[in-house]
């Protein structure tokens, strides 16, 4: 993982360059070059005598290759510098051509993640729209896309520096009681400070409970398929995924572990988790399958209870804050008349496909209007400083209830502002940015 030195960032006196598109052979291939140098490095390689900003050139790069360069004017541009790509056949010889001429003439190789890390020293992203760029590269469904995109263009970010310069206000006026204490003057109106207070409380609230949701829309909502041994759930899980994950077997305690495969409905990928059969056993490898089924159940958003229906079922009464589905499995064993009184829970055979639908109806409304909220938190980091900022705003609740004197309420007040900027980047330590421009590839 490179290592970002501050200093380094924010001098940026060098020009960078690299190949932007995936490594292999395709159509065309784009060669990023981007700094105070870039239009001269590649005009020098160029069949043209100029290019003009924001409009691609077709022209001949040397005697490589027959191209298409786009000049973007700084600040104009995605890193807010000089950038100039080049648009090249997609042979691998024809890009490191390209490239390797680039360096030769004053371009150096780029590191991961170095064009955007310079976007966010120059003030073209912050933090967390950087992060945003990685999670909208890795978004394979709809939804993963939808709340990259949201976060990237800042409705996010935006929302937490409106927090963040109600608490600078406010932190202002209580260092400046300091600056009087000897006068005893109060400059922060404490009412008013509890009604921030409570509106902090109440957002951040909402965004810390949100992180479950959207870190499941992120990397698949976990569903964890339980019951008791031998009523069907590897055989579901092989129905819904239509493939033949598990292995079906009439002996009870078949399954010993956990089995995972993913499942896609309107855009939303779901992650279907097999368990082993719920029972009391002597067989030390069984127990730690149902140990891990256990584990399944905890980490689930929703639960498909699985259930014999030719041999009746217990109710499932609980207020765990996880949707819970009772399915009724081998419906084609009875009589169509007895399902009508179980019609509450859901009948299907997974043997022969029937309520498979009806199950997939009841997978998607357990997560509803819930991921498609555009305002989810998905971030681990983002998720960690909230759940700081959040106490360190109850300790200035505890201040004032306590009446203790400005200096005191302030030092709390400061480090809710120091978490909230280790978000969107106003606070961040070399070892953060290494960790979060790291993840992306070289080119971007």
């Amino acid at each position: 993982m490179p290592s970002y030195k501050q200093t380094e960032i924010m001098k940026q006196n060098d020009t960078i360059a690299a190949i932007s598109t995936p490594i292999g052979v395709g159509g065309i291939a784009v060669v990023r070059i981007s700094g105070v140098e870039a239009y001269d490095v590649a005009i020098t390689h160029l069949s043209v005598a100029v290019l003009e900003p924001r409009k691609a050139t077709y022209c001949r790069f040397d005697d490589i290759d027959d191209v298409v360069a786009t000049y973007f004017a700084a600040p104009h541009s995605y890193t807010g510098e000089d950038t100039v790509e080049i648009a090249c056949h997609g042979s691998l010889y024809v890009q490191q051509a390209v490239l390797q001429a680039l360096t030769e003439s004053g371009a150096r190789m780029a590191q991961a993640g170095e064009f955007t890390l310079r976007a966010f020293a120059n003030g073209k992203l912050d933090l967390s729209q950087a992060e945003a760029v990685a999670d909208l590269i890795d978004s394979v469904t709809p939804a993963q896309h939808r709340l990259a995109m949201s976060q990237l263009r800042g409705g996010y970010a935006q929302k937490l520096k409106e927090l963040r310069q109600q608490l600078v206000d406010l932190t202002a006026l209580l260092e400046l009681e300091l600056d009087f204490s000897q006068e005893d003057v109060e400059f922060a109106d404490r009412s008013q400070l509890r009604e921030l207070l409570t509106t902090l409380h109440t957002q951040l609230t909402t965004l810390i409970q949100s992180f479950s949701m959207g870190n499941a829309v992120k990397r698949g909502i976990p569903v964890a398929i339980v019951g008791a041994p031998n009523v069907g759930k590897s055989t579901l899980l092989n129905a819904l995924l239509q493939d033949d994950r598990a292995i079906v077997s009439p002996v009870p305690g078949t399954t010993r572990d956990t089995i995972e495969g993913l499942l896609t409905l309107d855009g939303i990928t779901f992650r279907l988790i097999d368990t082993a059969g719920l029972r009391e056993t002597d067989d030390s490898v069984e127990q730690l399958g149902i140990a891990r089924s256990r584990k399944a159940y905890e980490d689930a958003l929703v639960v498909l209870h699985v259930h014999d229906t030719t041999e009746g079922m217990e109710e499932i009464h609980t207020n765990d804050g996880k949707r819970h589905i009772i399915v009724l499995n081998k419906c084609d064993m009875i009589e169509a008349g007895q399902r009508e009184v179980q019609a509450c829970h859901i009948n299907v055979s997974a043997k022969n496909g029937d309520g498979l639908e009806a199950l997939r109806l009841a997978l998607k409304e357990a997560v509803g209007d819930r991921a498609a909220d555009d305002t989810l938190l998905t971030n681990s980091r983002h998720y960690d400083a909230l759940r700081k900022v959040d106490e360190a705003l109850k300790r200035v609740d505890q201040a004032l209830d306590e009446e203790m004197p400005a200096d005191l309420v302030a030092v709390d007040l400061r480090d809710a502002l120091y978490h909230l900027g280790t978000i969107t980047g106003a606070v961040a330590s070399e070892e953060v940015l290494g960790s979060i421009f790291g993840r992306f590839c070289v080119g971007k």
